[in-house]
């Protein structure tokens, strides 16, 4: 039995004009008669061997029903020449010929010279095309304009001037989210509890559904586009066009382009940039400052690390000449965990009294907090502790490469008690290169100074509506935590690290 397979895909159809309908009267034509079996593929890229009419055809062919096949031409069966051969020698494997509308395929030396040059030129061709696009995409981004709509929340694409606007509704959404975020307030606290008091205020999201996913939230968050500058050019695509129909471990993953090729497209502004500035640092942190309630509470919970193993330090209750008491300690007992600890610990009652005292004192006094946000900004992350960790850091690899030497030698350590070491070492490594990363961010942000004093000056006004002789426990809490950024622990100190 004979086969057409007519393939379009929508650029191909607008610009050559050869419809499925043409094609399958042109293949009854060659083939001189009705009696044929058709294979369509309709809106399918040629570029990707996943397609159901030529998948169909295939399995056809390989049973026997198909005996030949007709195709307008090789790049209807595929855009790449590597394809082309494969879907070529797959046919002929199995006894089925292979013939072309507009042009005869022979198995001679020059046939298969013409096939393969067919196939180069269709594969060049489908590539200037997307580069052509692609390069319309980035002129019309240089030219200010907004190249498609995102679906931003909080705007509306307006797609006859290429812009985005201002949804009052959702714009007013996106501040809130904001501002139960960023300032103290007894509605919500974390990601999570901002998702619940939407959906319980039953605020639909973009698309309209009645739940919000704390993702949803943590990505309007870090939506720089609300500050009034929409990032284009972000992402990377190329050699996606096929996801949707390979399988799942063959998928090309999109990949985010350097921020220096990002070109940025003026919008309306929903939030200012401090507010913007001081959600970061706080998603920063989120992780450790807003972890589900455990049976006991820890007035410092997520806040206090270890000065000397940099080790986060969590409470625990022990019991001390029967009875039990309260600690924070670095000491960590999962099995996975990459570095068990130092042995740091202090009393929760001790640490509790000494970061409440110094919050409190400066709440109380408006110049002290002033003055405690620029000891932070000129002292916390000064070239003393940058040079200490990078002298540990030396340190660290200098361990190493005795451990490796001794490794290679016959004399001392057993191997495998060689191989732990080697292991503990990559690891402490890795957190000195992890905070000295952290540190020289803190460093090198020029808006920190500003930003920091915007965020302790909204946590003094909230402080000077309470009473501070009724304050709770989570009011402490909640204050602490929008003050200090890190209690770190020492056996001679305790520094505290404000925002």
């Amino acid at each position: 039995m004979i086969g057409i397979y007519p393939r379009v895909s929508t650029d191909e159809q607008a610009r050559t004009g050869f419809s499925i309908d043409f094609q399958i009267r042109e293949g009854k034509k060659k083939a001189g008669t009705d009696d044929v079996k058709i294979y369509p593929d309709e809106g399918y890229s040629g570029e990707f061997l996943e397609r159901p009419g030529l998948t169909q055809l295939r399995k056809d062919v390989k049973a026997g029903i198909i005996t030949k096949v007709i195709c307008l031409d090789p790049d209807r069966l595929a855009r790449k020449l590597m394809l082309q051969l494969i879907i070529t020698d797959e046919f002929e494997r199995n006894g089925a010929e292979l013939i072309f509308i507009n042009g005869d395929y022979a198995k001679t030396p020059e046939g298969q010279l013409f096939y393969s040059m067919r196939g180069a030129v269709a594969e060049f061709e489908k590539a200037k095309i997307n580069e052509r696009m692609s390069r319309g995409r980035k002129e019309k981004a240089d030219q200010g304009k907004v190249v498609k709509n995102n679906f931003t929340y909080g705007y509306e694409f307006d797609k006859e001037n290429d812009a985005l606007l201002i949804n009052e509704d959702e714009a007013r959404v996106v501040q809130l989210i904001f501002n139960l975020f960023t300032q103290p307030n007894e509605i919500a606290e974390g990601i999570n509890g901002i998702a619940v008091y939407l959906t319980g205020e039953k605020i639909p999201t973009k698309r309209g559904a009645k739940v919000w996913h704390k993702q949803v939230v943590r990505q309007i968050l870090m939506n720089e586009t609300y500050t009034g500058k929409f990032a284009q050019n972000k992402w990377d695509t190329q050699g996606m066009l096929g996801n949707k129909h390979k399988p799942k471990g063959e998928k090309v993953p999109i990949k985010m382009r350097p921020k220096e090729e990002w070109i940025y497209v003026d919008c309306p502004q929903i939030i200012t940039e401090f507010q913007f500035e001081q959600a970061q640092k706080l998603l920063g942190e989120a992780r450790r400052r807003f972890a589900k309630n455990g049976f006991r509470k820890y007035l410092l919970s997520g806040l206090v690390r270890c000065g000397v193993c940099e080790n986060t330090m969590t409470g625990r209750r022990s019991k001390n000449w029967g009875k039990y008491v309260l600690d924070y300690v670095d000491v960590k007992n999962t099995s996975g965990a990459k570095n068990k600890g130092c042995g740091m610990k202090i009393s929760c009652e001790t640490l509790d009294t000494i970061v409440w005292e110094r919050v409190h004192a400066w709440l109380s006094q408006p110049e002290e907090i002033a003055a405690a946000s620029l000891e932070a900004t000129q002292d916390s992350f000064s070239d003393q502790e940058l040079e200490r960790i990078e002298k540990d850091m030396e340190k660290t690899k200098a361990a190493r490469k005795r451990l490796i030497k001794l490794f290679s030698s016959d004399i001392g350590m057993g191997e495998e008690e060689i191989r732990e070491e080697l292991k503990e070492l990559a690891e402490r490594e890795e957190v000195l290169k992890q905070r000295h990363a952290d540190l020289t961010a803190e460093a090198d942000n020029v808006q920190n100074f500003e930003s920091s004093r915007n965020l302790l000056k909204e946590t003094l006004e909230y402080y000077l509506t309470l009473n501070p002789d009724e304050l709770t426990f989570e009011d402490k809490q909640n204050l602490i935590r929008r003050v200090v950024r890190e209690v770190r622990v020492t056996k001679d100190e305790v520094n505290i690290i404000t925002f």
